[in-house]
């Protein structure tokens, strides 16, 4: 995978991803699951780039065996608060440490972005079950509440603070799986919809890789909590408001499986 250490190589990252990011991974995978219909649990699952393990815990209700596999070992600090009944690796997706066949599922939540997909999706197909699926996912983050633009004002000036890295951007629908022996089966925009308090969206808030890369470039976090503080106290006018994400996932078979529908 590409160089992200220097962000993601962090404790003070791997603890905010592990209790302070917002639940928006299940709510995907329960899309997800009815997408695919399954009656009972898959035998395995794989998670690639799994951060602090809270997309594995999500394929818990899909799969009866679940691996997570992250290339960075720090972010793995709180794997088993997070998903006690998964199993994880320090690897990478372009290099999956895994026989032939082995996964009916495989999902990467955000993590193809820093890929070689060149190398990542052959490994893909390899290890992929014959009728097997895999999910890229992602979601936006929490920058707006539903009829009510003071969230997204903040969000626009917190930004402008704290740019995000640059180059994350994917266009999963334009990629070339046929290259691969893939295919693209099915896009699904979704929107999900979470209530959050105003002390939840601060440590969401303050759990961004963008603030990660300014105190890692000399700003003091108490700085840029206070200043996160100050001003959603003024947007979070109600004890809870309900924060929206625009999400997406994109199923992806072998080119010549029919016998999976998805």
């Amino acid at each position: 995978m590409k160089n992200t250490s220097s962000i993601y190589d962090s404790n003070r990252l791997a603890k905010s991803y592990a209790h302070h990011r917002p639940p928006v991974h299940p709510a995907i995978i329960r899309k997800l699951g009815e997408r695919l219909g399954t009656a009972k649990k898959l035998p395995c699952a794989l998670d690639v780039g799994c951060g602090a393990g809270l997309s594995t815990a999500a394929l818990e209700p899909l799969a009866e065996f679940v691996v997570g596999i992250e290339p960075i070992q720090a972010m793995l600090a709180y794997r088993t608060v997070v998903a006690p009944k998964a199993n994880f690796l320090v690897a990478q997706a372009e290099r999956l440490p895994f026989a032939a066949s082995t996964f009916d599922l495989i999902t990467a939540a955000g993590s193809v972005n820093y890929a070689n997909l060149d190398l990542f999706f052959p490994e893909v197909e390899r290890v992929l079950a014959e009728a097997g699926v895999l999910v890229i996912y992602d979601f936006s983050a929490g920058r707006r509440f539903r009829n009510d633009d003071r969230l997204e004002h903040w969000y626009t000036e917190f930004e402008r603070r704290y740019p995000p890295q640059p180059g994350y951007a994917l266009d999963v629908t334009a990629l070339d799986y046929a290259k691969y022996g893939l295919r693209l089966s099915h896009y699904e925009p979704l929107e999900v919809a979470l209530p959050m308090t105003f002390d939840a969206y601060l440590a969401y808030a303050l759990s961004e890789t963008s603030v990660e890369q300014a105190i890692k470039q000399g700003t003091p976090e108490t700085e840029i909590r206070d200043w996160c503080q100050r001003t959603l106290a003024e947007v979070f006018a109600d004890d809870t408001s309900e924060v929206m994400f625009d999400a997406y996932f994109a199923c992806i078979t072998r080119a010549a499986s029919h016998n999976h529908q998805v």
